[in-house]
């Protein structure tokens, strides 16, 4: 059987029990983790792979990879005997993990990016890949953030779709995209 012209995976960053249930909620974070949980199911129906990570620390920090903060939300609808979970331990999530040998290995040509935090592992996630070849999806409406002193998570997340489309990623939404 002849390999599609163009291999997706979706990459789900950080949506995390820390993050998603912190003491600030993430903007529009039950509309996002919805589109998410959309695009798992588009991404289940259509072959491709789902990749989840999520921000780790060192024992005994907060961030401890056992720890009840850095798991993913229950709410996620991604299953650990099925889909492919890995940790991180910087916003990079190519940075030492397992992440661009994976791609490789499955010929993966295109990333579809969402979860969490945008100016942190969403930007950087996103950068480093369209650095490393792969084509990027941004979904605009399935990223967040939280408000901090110098701009609403709104502002954050609009700032990031115009800027990160200007050179690194095509954006589209959770209703648009097709995999």
């Amino acid at each position: 059987m002849p390999q599609p012209s163009c291999r997706r995976a979706l990459l789900i960053i950080d949506m995390q029990v820390g993050l998603f249930h912190g003491a600030v909620p993430p903007f529009a974070g039950d509309r996002v983790l919805a589109n998410i949980n959309q695009l798992i199911a588009n991404a289940r129906c259509a072959g491709a792979p789902i990749l989840a990570v999520r921000h780790t620390g060192p024992q005994g920090s907060p961030l401890a990879p056992d720890g009840p903060l850095t798991q993913l939300i229950p709410q996620l609808d991604v299953q650990s005997e099925r889909d492919i979970l890995f940790s991180k331990t910087r916003p990079n999530c190519f940075h030492e993990t397992e992440l661009a040998p994976l791609l490789r290995q499955r010929a993966i040509d295109e990333l579809v990016v969402v979860g969490m935090k945008t100016e942190f592992c969403i930007d950087s996630t996103c950068r480093a890949a369209a650095d490393g070849g792969w084509k990027v999806t941004l979904i605009a409406d399935a990223h967040t953030t939280m408000d901090t002193a110098a701009l609403s998570a709104d502002a954050i997340v609009a700032h990031h779709n115009a800027t990160l489309s200007a050179a690194f990623v095509t954006l589209s939404t959770a209703q648009a995209y097709s995999f």
